[in-house]
């Protein structure tokens, strides 16, 4: 049936205009139009229902069935009214709402609840993005099982309205999504951070891996890139991921959990500090335990995340007999050969040994750990190697 000249409002105002001048046959009119006689058929038809009217409702009419208009008067309602009182909430999760609390269904699907509130004006159109290049494995450890992973970051800083600088620490389990920590912090120093991490590994337990960026306090310029929060945290029995350096989308759940935590606390920000942190703490737990993931099949993290407290004791490591031990003085030096030699700040006061691979060289472990090497002709300090690891850095 093509209506392929100007509009069809107006092809069938001039189909309708030569039906009633009756100069040809009706066959004619059709072919003369090209459209078909069943076609014709109906549009002569609601003419007629209009009493040949000139004003025909000549647009389309809309295909919706009574099921779909029982449906719509149904729920629209309720799906409105629960995107009133979650705000943020996309259409997949409005579902899960109405299947939590409306137990009978049928429900509307994904798609539907989508056009309706697009038709209300609730959506908005999302900026189109440059596609990414290739992918780089990087064969950093997958998280299955809770607290197999953590990843910490610091939220980007912002100002309250009595102009109060908010600097928020997160810390997320990577298998469940499920939100550990969300607190506005004095300071990013070692010190202030530690503090916080050793309430959260008692009430919560030790991961297995923490993954971060290269920032401070949580990456530095020695061996391994470690700072000395990152050195606690292997005395601790916890292995340390870093990301590439300016590459964010390495750490991309963590960084569109902050995405979602600026859009849903921060704008507009609390009066007060302590106003916030209290909006940070309401927000949490809708996150953990109300608010569902699509990773998650629809549920909260909070059915899946399992803590296991455990209480924060460093390890201490046996060497071979072989090996030559030496503790770093407060700069993070130890003395070999009658001479200074700078092994890295965030090994200040730490146990390290020196095992022998040459008649003028030895390799520095930290533990298990491969630091680099010592030379007798290099005296600066210690020398990097190459070092694989599983977040592919070198050491």
């Amino acid at each position: 049936m093509p209506w392929k000249l100007i509009g069809k409002r107006e092809v069938r105002r001039g189909f309708i205009e030569a039906c009633w001048e009756r100069k040809t046959s009706f066959a004619e009119v059709c072919r003369r139009f090209g459209i078909s006689r069943q076609c014709g058929y109906k549009w002569l038809c609601r003419a007629q229902a209009s009493g040949w009217s000139t004003k025909v409702q000549l647009g389309e009419r809309s295909h919706r069935t009574h099921v779909s208009d029982r449906l719509r008067q149904r729920w629209l309602p309720r799906v409105l009214a629960l995107r009133r009182h979650y705000r943020f909430a996309g259409a997949d999760q409005l579902r899960w709402y109405l299947e939590q609390e409306y137990r009978l269904g049928p429900w509307p699907g994904v798609r539907t609840i989508t056009r309706w509130l697009e038709a209300a004006g609730l959506t908005r159109r999302r900026r189109r993005r440059a596609r990414p290049g290739p992918r780089v494995d990087r064969h950093r450890r997958v998280a299955r099982h809770s607290n197999d992973v953590w990843t910490i970051d610091f939220k980007g800083w912002f100002h309250t309205r009595d102009r109060q600088r908010v600097l928020a620490l997160t810390v997320r389990d990577g298998a469940t999504g499920f939100l550990l920590l969300v607190r506005d912090m004095e300071g990013t120093t070692d010190q202030h951070v530690r503090k916080v991490l050793i309430r959260l590994f008692r009430r919560y337990g030790l991961p297995r891996v923490i993954r971060s960026d290269n920032g401070p306090p949580f990456g530095g310029e020695g061996p391994r890139g470690w700072s000395s929060l990152a050195v606690w945290w292997v005395r601790l029995g916890i292995e340390v991921e870093y990301g590439r350096p300016g590459c964010p989308q390495d750490n991309a759940a963590h960084e569109q959990m902050h995405r979602v935590l600026k859009q849903q606390t921060a704008k507009p920000a609390a009066p007060t500090r302590a106003a916030q942190q209290r909006r940070f703490d309401r927000w949490r737990s809708k996150y953990n335990y109300h608010r569902p993931h699509r990773a998650l099949g629809m549920r909260p993290p909070g059915s899946l995340y399992c803590p296991r407290p455990s209480q924060v004791q460093l390890q201490s490591w046996t060497y071979p007999a072989d090996c030559d031990l030496k503790r770093t003085d407060p700069r993070g030096r130890i003395h070999w050969r009658n001479q200074p030699r700078q092994i890295g700040r965030a090994f200040a006061r730490q146990i390290v040994a020196l095992k022998s691979i040459g008649a003028d060289a030895v390799a520095v472990y930290f533990g298990t750990h491969l630091l680099g090497e010592l030379h007798a002709s290099d005296c600066t300090g210690i020398r990097a190697v190459h070092v694989h690891t599983q977040n592919g850095r070198g050491g």
